[in-house]
């Protein structure tokens, strides 16, 4: 797995468009929100810019990597190459994957830290841990269960668009509206429970146990996107 891994490191590294779409723009979107962070505080509050960050990398940084990558890699065989060696199919994936996952996480923390450097640090960094990494692994279901649709890198930027913008307009909704209305949509909706989960976490004045329960749709999330993947993962272009 870790030799799946490095590779595709390099990878990433190479290709100047991934770098600029999937990294650089979701990094440049979030510096302007923390620069701007008085204006979208009185629009929403903290939590909300703290939410849009985390989507905003999460959407573009992750889930649109992730479908680009394995779509890439089926075009190429790379896939198909790959399965006939001793690594198993979970290795592979997670091979393929965890560069750009941990690049996520980093670009997140980094982010996150300068805006607790900036406005003040969050009320529960637990919380608000256990927010970004079931954000994430729901984008890494939503995204394996993409390419299972996407033909070619090419066919991603189609595929991942409504995703990609969808989380991030329910998490700009959820933000700025909050859930006193339509609350039973607005926890369901991808992205929904998750970015009220970031919000409790910065902002506070909601208790643990009440924020914890925001986790359940989030995951929720993760196992339909999961048993979607299990049925339309290909690992070989349609012939």
């Amino acid at each position: 797995m870790l030799s799946i891994a490095l590779s595709e490191l390099i990878q990433i590294f190479r290709n100047r468009l991934v770098l600029v779409s999937s990294f650089i723009m979701p990094v440049a979107v979030s510096a302007f929100f923390i620069r701007q962070h008085e204006t979208f505080a009185a629009l929403g509050s903290l939590g909300y810019i703290a939410a849009v960050v985390v989507f905003t990398v999460g959407a573009f940084g992750l889930y649109a990597t992730t479908v680009t990558t394995l779509a890439a890699r089926r075009q190429t065989l790379f896939l198909k190459r790959l399965r006939s060696t001793a690594a198993d199919d979970t290795s592979i994936l997670s091979g393929l994957l965890l560069p750009v996952t941990v690049i996520t996480l980093i670009q997140v923390v980094a982010i996150l830290a300068v805006l607790g450097t900036v406005t003040g640090e969050p009320a529960s960094i637990v919380l608000l841990a256990a927010a970004v990494l079931a954000t994430m692994i729901m984008m890494l279901g939503l995204g394996l269960a993409t390419a299972g649709l996407t033909n070619s890198p090419e066919h991603a930027q189609v595929t991942t668009l409504p995703i990609s913008i969808g989380t991030v307009a329910v998490a700009s909704w959820v933000g700025i509206s909050g859930t006193e209305d339509l609350t039973l949509l607005k926890r369901l909706l991808p992205g929904g429970s998750a970015t009220e989960l970031v919000v409790n976490a910065w902002n506070g004045g909601v208790a643990v146990t009440d924020s914890l329960i925001l986790l359940v749709p989030t995951l929720s999330w993760v196992v339909v996107a999961v048993a979607l993947a299990s049925r339309l993962f290909r690992w070989e272009p349609r012939r």
